[in-house]
């Protein structure tokens, strides 16, 4: 299980930098790509659908994720509340037509789906559009997998404070900070490197890394909450999309508007 995990997460870091290298269209598509199997992963998990059966509400929930990205695309980002509105009425308009089959919840569920793995991914794709974006999207892998790792060991060899006994028992304190700590020192070291700017870089680091943290326990209740082990099984040694991509989903718009704040669009 260990070299398969490895040998999988390796080759997912290795399309990832292809894929953010080449930026443009291609990290486009890929992150609507990503989105929709997201999406698809969610919708089963919160039971907006069966599994192996699609329905009217997560199709049109499918749907508003693709207008959202192609409004993103060719048009200003200041109309992306037009586009999540009308993703809403949407989603109320297959509500209100195949009444009862859809519960309130289902509604709900299908549209948080909406923003989670549609809006909230495509903002790696947004902050690779930043004036700066090529140099200031790589800390959002940074400041998630990265922090990540440096709370793993951190919490491997101090942890003696459970953080969320209850969501997940293995994580710490002790590993949080120093998620957020080792995070911050790789903003650091990659504004040395790069010429960034020192501070900005490690500010927004450790502060992507503090919410990273939040998004891997979110994605956790979420399935403890429904009572499932994985999102999917698509990453062999990892699970689903959601699986591996949850704390970049809650980092990559907190990136997206601290280096808009501080960087400037």
């Amino acid at each position: 299980m260990f070299k398969t995990r490895l040998a999988s997460g390796i080759i997912l870091v290795i399309l990832a930098v292809l894929v953010i290298v080449a930026g443009g269209t291609v990290l486009f598509f890929a992150s609507l790509v990503l989105s929709l199997i997201a999406a698809g992963e969610f919708f089963l998990a919160v039971k907006v659908r069966d599994k192996g059966a699609f329905g009217p509400m997560d199709l049109a929930a499918y749907i508003g994720i693709v207008i959202y990205y192609v409004g993103i695309y060719f048009t200003p980002m200041y109309y992306w509340l037009m586009y999540i509105v009308a993703d809403f009425m949407i989603i109320a308009f297959v509500f209100v037509i195949t009444y009862p089959r859809y519960s309130a919840y289902q509604m709900l569920g299908a549209f948080a789906g909406i923003i989670y793995t549609g809006v909230l991914f495509s903002c790696v794709y947004l902050t690779r559009c930043l004036s700066h974006g090529w140099l200031v999207v790589w800390l959002i892998i940074l400041a998630s997998w990265g922090s990540d790792t440096f709370a793993y060991c951190v919490g491997m060899l101090f942890g003696k404070h459970k953080m969320a006994p209850i969501l997940s028992p293995k994580k710490s304190v002790e590993g949080a900070v120093g998620g957020v700590a080792g995070a911050a020192f790789l903003g650091f070291l990659y504004a040395l490197i790069f010429k960034g700017p020192l501070l900005t870089y490690t500010i927004i680091c450790a502060g992507g890394a503090f919410i990273a943290m939040f998004g891997d326990l979110t994605a956790s209740g979420i399935k403890r909450s429904m009572g499932i082990k994985d999102y999917g099984t698509l990453i062999p040694g990892h699970g689903g999309i959601l699986d591996r991509f949850d704390s970049v989903i809650f980092t990559a718009p907190v990136i997206y508007f601290m280096a808009s704040f501080f960087i400037g669009i």
